[in-house]
């Protein structure tokens, strides 16, 4: 009996969990068509999903609909702009709900989302892009039928890492909620219920370029009653937190057609002062736990009103504190005498007729007493600011007394003693007499180690003076590294870049007696790596990285410098005399009347540098002024990638250099494979030190009549490069009475492709050739010259030379023969002149064997030129 028992029970449950398992499959096509439908019911939007998916392991014994990447986009006129976009939905039911005949309502008992956005948009007009739903049958599809697919009775919900962006280019408000975590329970299938709900999240909050909010990190833990019939909202049992900032509420919202009526009120639990540290991230303000406070500090506040699109409720918050200080366990010093009071308040219902007064905000650290005040009105529409700032702060006691984490302490004296009043319309204008400053500002001892800067950071003395036209620097001492800056000036947009996001204008004077370019660029670091190797030797690689980013402009600078420097260092150079004026502008920096002295001459240089684009660009015109060719062409490597050759080349250059390229967008070096431009130059007071140059030794190796070392180069040369290439536009040199003609071209990469024509007298070709000339009866050696073409191949760390020899041989050879010939049949005519009148005379001819010309005489003259030739271009070797 009990045998059977356990066979069918075992029996049973196989079918159940078969049952369970083909189930999905079953109904899965029946939840699609129902999603679907209840989606296009609905909205008049874009929506689409990847698939949908069914079990009944998943939460069993309920059954869970998995939802993934679902999308809603919006049609016009948010068209392409994503409204909802889900991760993950599930939907969660019981078993039997599955059961139900089409038309038939299925009970959803809960819902979870993950990974999801939301874009509440609104633009210019007040059009929101959440308002997609179907407003009457016209717009639903013709297929479309009243009803109803899913009904909530659902008793718990959950929302994970959601985030959530609302956008009004009106108020030009943008608010982020991010990793949004909410989850809530309670009964949705009653009317009236209490929702016990709990939630994290961080907020960013933005108005008018102006960050408020940053990161600031809520929780709320409330319960909610809802009346689901009128719409009211009700907090009952809360505990809030912004930051560590306790907060309680307690009132109601309605919501009603013409907007939402609130009535509320909140304050902090407690009054102890660590409420007000609490409202600093603990990132930065740390634990509170055994900080030690005194006096008290409280925020208030009430709200009462109707939130409409004409109208926001009238509130008075007050954030009060009264003789308070604290003191951090571990510092040595205390923050004392702070008194807090501060009021925001509107009364009218109208945003605009917000205002803040900050009447008092004042702290004392040591001695050191800083006050302020501030009244802000006129809110929304032209913001009306009157405030001032008195007091002196001991930088290096801050760390002491707060926990503020830096690479290194801070120290300098910052004293302040401003009074400003100012419209935010007369900032944006530049209707700078509208402005109303006064007072001064100073930095002393300041000591900061910033990031991209390899040294320290020190600021001896800057002194701001502010007036009502614009803040003047009158003062800035600073020094990093081995470098020394002075600046002064003056500030045309302070305001404006401050509050508007507008452009900083300026002009400066700066000065430097030692700059030095690599103290202002990224500290380099080194990496080790051990690595052993098959025989069990232990390997050791160090590797020197430099920690930058691209290098930018910055796109909020306008202003001009007119620099002097004694020495400016910039890698291996040392730049004596530099001035010049930079006009920085648009993420460019334009150069002019720049000049330095350098490698024994001066270089003056005009033209702009521009990062704006994803590749740094640049233009340049350039003038070399009696520079040494040897240290130009040998320490700059673009000089020296141009013209690698004029490394052996000893004198003077004078030369005009127009180029253009890309720059390496973290080093700011050129990038060689992109240069375009030319150069025109000349040369003077030039020598060649042969030994240098592979390629003039492998020159003169094949071309033994040519010594490089007293060649004129006194002239003018020019050239022009693109494409990784330089072209040598075809010149003439003279080496003693031999014309040498040469053109080509190389690459940057060091090939090479030369043609050197040379017109030789024969004179240079040895005593053989001019021995064997001079056995020719007539032959002028001082009119014979060869032509030899010398082809240097290759690049010029490996050269390749080759010469046309043979042609070299021809030519002489016919140049004798036609000599020769020419001289026969003068020859003969002469005789056949005198033939002739000693017939008409009566004379007879003497005929004598001795006479008789050999007719294979002009043969054997070619023969003995070419032998000749051979010798001494490429046979044996003759004796000196």
């Amino acid at each position: 009996m009990l045998k059977k028992i356990l066979k069918w029970t075992g029996i049973t449950l196989l079918v159940i969990i078969i049952a369970l398992a083909v189930a999905p499959f079953i109904f899965k096509d029946k939840i699609k068509a129902m999603i679907v439908k209840a989606i296009n019911e609905k909205v008049d939007a874009t929506v689409a999903f990847e698939d949908v998916n069914l079990s009944l392991f998943k939460h069993f014994p309920q059954a869970s609909v998995n939802i993934e990447k679902l999308s809603i986009i919006n049609k016009a006129p948010f068209a392409g702009d994503t409204l909802v976009y889900m991760g993950e939905i599930d939907l969660n039911m019981s078993v039997k709900e599955l059961f139900k005949s089409e038309g038939e309502t299925m009970a959803l008992q809960s819902i979870s989302t993950k990974n999801g956005v939301v874009n509440i948009l609104f633009n210019k007009d007040g059009v929101g892009n959440f308002d997609i739903a179907i407003k009457d049958d016209s717009e639903k599809p013709a297929s479309a039928e009243a009803s109803k697919p899913f009904a909530l009775s659902i008793q718990n919900y959950e929302v994970e890492n959601l985030k959530f962006r609302y956008h009004d280019d009106r108020s030009k408000i943008n608010m982020v909620i991010d990793s949004l975590n909410h989850k809530g329970t309670g009964n949705f299938a009653a009317n009236k219920l209490d929702l016990d709900t709990h939630t994290t999240a961080k907020l960013t909050l933005d108005m008018d370029k102006t960050n408020y909010m940053r990161n600031v990190a809520l929780k709320l833990d409330a319960v909610l009653g809802l009346d689901l019939d009128k719409s009211i909202y009700t907090f009952k049992e809360n505990k809030a937190f912004i930051n560590q900032l306790p907060l309680e509420f307690d009132g109601s919202m309605a919501l009603l057609e013409a907007g939402q009526q609130i009535d509320m009120t909140f304050k902090t639990p407690t009054s102890s002062f660590k409420n007000f540290l609490g409202l600093v991230p603990e990132s930065y303000s740390g634990s509170l736990a055994n900080v030690k406070t005194e006096g008290d500090f409280t925020i208030n506040g009430k709200v009462n009103g109707l939130n409409s699109d004409n109208s926001v409720p009238k509130f008075n918050i007050a954030i009060a504190s009264n003789n308070a200080s604290f003191k951090y366990p571990d510092l040595p010093k205390s923050v004392q005498n702070i008194v807090i009071d501060t009021k925001i308040i509107n009364e009218t219902g109208v945003l605009n007729d917000t205002y803040v007064n900050l009447d008092k905000l004042s702290f004392r650290i040591d001695q050191d007493v800083f006050d302020a005040k501030a009244n802000i009105k006129n809110l929304t529409e032209n913001p009306l600011v009157d405030a001032r700032l008195k007091g002196t702060v001991n930088l290096s006691n801050v760390a002491k007394a707060y926990p503020v984490k830096l690479d290194m302490p801070l120290t300098g004296i910052l004293k302040a003693d401003v009074e400003t009043k100012f419209d935010m319309k007369s900032v944006e204008t530049g209707a700078y007499e509208k402005i109303q400053n006064n007072g001064t500002m100073s930095l002393s001892g300041f000591n900061y180690k910033a990031d991209g800067f390899a040294q320290p950071f020190v600021i001896s003395q800057a002194d701001v003076a502010f007036n009502p036209s614009r803040i003047t620097l009158s003062r800035f001492d600073a020094k990093t590294g081995s470098s020394d800056i002075a600046i002064n000036g003056t500030l045309d947009n302070f305001y404006g870049f401050v509050f508007k996001d507008q452009t900083l204008q300026g002009k400066f004077n700066m000065s430097s007696n030692k700059l030095v370019v690599s103290d202002f660029m990224a500290q380099e670091a080194k990496t080790t790596t051990t690595k052993k190797t098959e025989g069990g030797e232990t390997t050791t690689t160090t590797k020197t990285t430099t920690k930058s980013d691209a290098v930018k402009i910055p796109a909020f600078l306008d202003c001009t410098i007119n620099a002097k420097a004694n020495t400016v260092v910039y890698d291996n150079l040392n730049l004596t005399n530099v001035s010049g004026t930079m006009i920085i502008k648009d993420e460019a920096v334009a150069l002019q009347n720049v000049k330095t002295n350098v490698f024994g001459g001066t270089i003056g240089f005009a033209g702009n540098v521009s990062t704006k684009g994803t590749t740094p660009k640049f233009n340049m015109d350039l003038n070399l002024n009696s520079l040494d060719i040897t240290q130009s062409f040998t320490q700059l490597e673009m000089l020296k990638s141009i013209a690698p050759i004029a490394g052996v080349i000893n004198g003077k250059m004078n030369s005009n250099i127009k180029l253009s390229g890309n720059l390496d967008s973290k080093e700011m070096t050129p990038d060689l494979k992109s240069l375009i431009g030319d150069l025109a130059g000349s040369l003077a007071g030039t020598t060649i030190n042969t030994q240098n140059s592979k390629v003039l030794t492998a020159l003169t190796s094949n071309v033994k009549f040519l010594d490089p070392s007293k060649l004129n180069l006194n002239q003018k040369i020019n050239l022009s490069f693109a494409d990784g290439k330089v072209n040598i536009k075809p010149f003439a040199l003279k080496y003693q009475d031999i014309d040498i003609n040469i053109q080509g071209t190389h690459g940057f990469d060091q090939n090479m492709n030369y043609n050197v024509a040379f017109d030789v007298p024969a004179k240079y070709l040895g005593s053989e050739v001019t021995n064997l000339i001079a056995s020719l009866k007539g032959a002028d050696a001082s009119k014979i010259s060869v032509p030899v073409n010398a082809v240097l191949s290759g690049n010029f760390k490996s050269p390749k030379v080759t010469t046309d020899l043979t042609k070299s041989v021809t030519s002489l050879t016919q140049q004798l023969i036609k000599q020769q010939k020419d001289k026969y049949v003068n020859d003969a005519k002469d005789k056949g002149k005198d033939l002739l009148n000693g017939l008409l005379n009566g004379n007879k001819p003497a005929t004598t064997p001795a006479d008789t010309t050999k007719a294979k005489a002009p043969v054997k003259t070619e023969d003995k030129v070419k032998e000749g030739l051979k010798n001494l271009l490429g046979g044996k070797k003759k004796k000196e």
